[in-house]
């Protein structure tokens, strides 16, 4: 599995903001999709009221966030 950093931003009525979320996944059409059903159902945004900039795969030594990383390199 790969790790992929997913840039974007939510333009709802009473929610403006942007995001980047790490997630762990096949392809980077994968990671996007999880990234579209977390934000739904954690946050109640439509699909439409989210914007994805970029999806790049990060390499091991750049994962920010510690529990992936600890999932990745195994320690």
């Amino acid at each position: 599995m790969k790790v992929f950093r997913v840039t974007g931003e939510i333009n709802k009525p009473n929610l403006a903001t942007s995001f980047a979320k790490e997630i762990i996944a096949e392809k980077s059409e994968h990671a996007i999709e999880k990234v579209y059903t977390e934000l739904g159902s954690k946050h109640r945004v439509k699909r439409y009221h989210i914007k994805i900039i970029s999806a790049v795969e990060v390499q091991a030594d750049d994962i920010q966030d510690e529990i992936l990383k600890k999932l990745v390199l195994g320690e």
